[in-house]
């Protein structure tokens, strides 16, 4: 996915927190925040280190990435997904109907 779509400063990640806009399972928690100065959607993903090493939390950073790749998330929404330990024992396939049952739960596709 392209930079552009992307939250990288640490103060927009805390106004979609302050939004209070979420849902959450064993496996993620999603905070959502409608943005109305950018045409399209914008993620952010959050691993914890205690899930693992660097190549654990990359990987599942890496496979929430497709899975967000994949959907249509509707346009003018910040998304931020913070990963929990739990989801090391799932599968990708698992990983991608969690993910969608919460963006659907909040409306956000």
């Amino acid at each position: 996915m392209k930079k552009e779509y992307r939250i990288k400063k640490s103060k927009e990640i805390e106004e979609v927190l302050k939004n209070k806009k979420f849902a959450s399972n064993p496996y993620f928690s999603i905070y959502i925040k409608e943005n109305n100065e950018n045409h399209h959607f914008r993620y952010a993903i959050s691993v914890n280190k205690k899930i693992g090493k660097a190549v654990v939390r990359n990987r599942i950073k890496r496979q929430v990435r497709s899975i967000i790749s994949q959907t249509n998330i509707k346009d003018n929404i910040d998304v931020f997904i913070i990963v929990r330990s739990k989801v090391l024992d799932i599968d990708f396939n698992e990983m991608n109907k969690q993910i969608l049952y919460l963006l659907r739960k909040q409306k956000a596709i």
